[in-house]
């Protein structure tokens, strides 16, 4: 947990323990107005327990001070912002290798993965070399230690997935992540080869948007589905995770509209088979 979202968190349930102070009550008196455990309570002016809207309510009103709610719940908005908003500053602090084993676990708990990747090849499909120059380049751009090794290798942990019959990865790269090419032209060359060799494989859907494609919706950045639970966006300097159902829509929405556009198959091989080709003349 962010110590942001940490710090917000305990500020709201200093406030609730105010209102129960200014109240006149004690820990159990509360309780049993709201009708739980008094150990709730505590976790909830602690810090330690993130209450409900239903939750803030009903502290209020048992309070006697129902004009605090909307104090209340402004305060639980800005903890939910928080909880969205991961800062990479934060995130990536001591290297890459900690916000990878997160990923690891993500796939593990997750059936399909949908996602769009612009510029680069995503993760989950990137080889070994390509993953580490991506994980150098990133060190370097952020000032961060250089756990690269450590990075790498949790990447291919996670590529095991691939394997489990039990999951579904559905992938749109756009033309362009075929071509931008931030590492040698041999480690390139790999990553195109290990590209279309993917393509086609079972539970593996990769779909190309070629260049001078009609989009019905245009793709403005990357992002990954989890199921139907979570999204998660990148930006240069944090992460969103969205687990609203209406965020989740609208991404689905966005994946689908991209995905009218998109060429499988033979006609996505021939597309890599193009970029890969291209860069024996660079």
């Amino acid at each position: 947990m962010s110590t942001d979202y940490q710090t917000a968190r305990e500020a709201l349930g200093a406030r609730l323990r105010e209102l129960r102070t200014e109240a006149g009550l004690e820990g159990k008196e509360l309780a049993a107005k709201l009708g739980c455990q008094p150990s709730k309570v505590s976790r909830l002016q602690n810090g330690k327990q993130t209450p409900s809207a239903a939750d803030l309510t009903a502290w209020a009103q048992a309070c006697g001070r129902p004009e605090a709610e909307a104090e209340l719940q402004g305060l639980r908005a800005g903890l939910e912002m928080k909880q969205r908003h991961r800062s990479w500053r934060r995130q990536l602090a001591g290297g890459h290798r900690g916000r990878q084993e997160i990923a690891v676990r993500q796939t593990e708990a997750t059936k399909t993965i949908r996602g769009l990747e612009v510029s680069r090849v995503p993760g989950l499909f990137q080889t070994p070399e390509y993953a580490r120059v991506i994980f150098e380049t990133n060190a370097e751009f952020r000032g961060i230690p250089a756990t690269t090794e450590a990075a790498v290798e949790a990447r291919m942990r996670r590529q095991e997935s691939l394997y489990d019959p039990e999951k579904t990865f559905r992938f749109l790269l756009c033309e362009a992540a075929l071509y931008h090419r931030s590492c040698p032209v041999d480690v390139m060359a790999e990553q195109l080869d290990r590209l279309y060799n993917l393509v086609g494989q079972r539970r593996i859907e990769i779909g190309i948007l070629p260049f001078g494609s009609r989009l019905r919706r245009t793709a403005p950045h990357a992002f990954w589905i989890y199921d139907r639970r979570l999204v998660i966006v990148e930006t240069i300097s944090e992460e969103l995770w969205l687990t609203g159902e209406d965020d989740i829509q609208l991404y689905e929405r966005a994946w689908d509209w991209l995905g009218e556009s998109a060429e499988y198959g033979v006609p996505a091989r021939r597309l890599i088979g193009r970029a890969r080709a291209s860069l024996d003349l660079v």
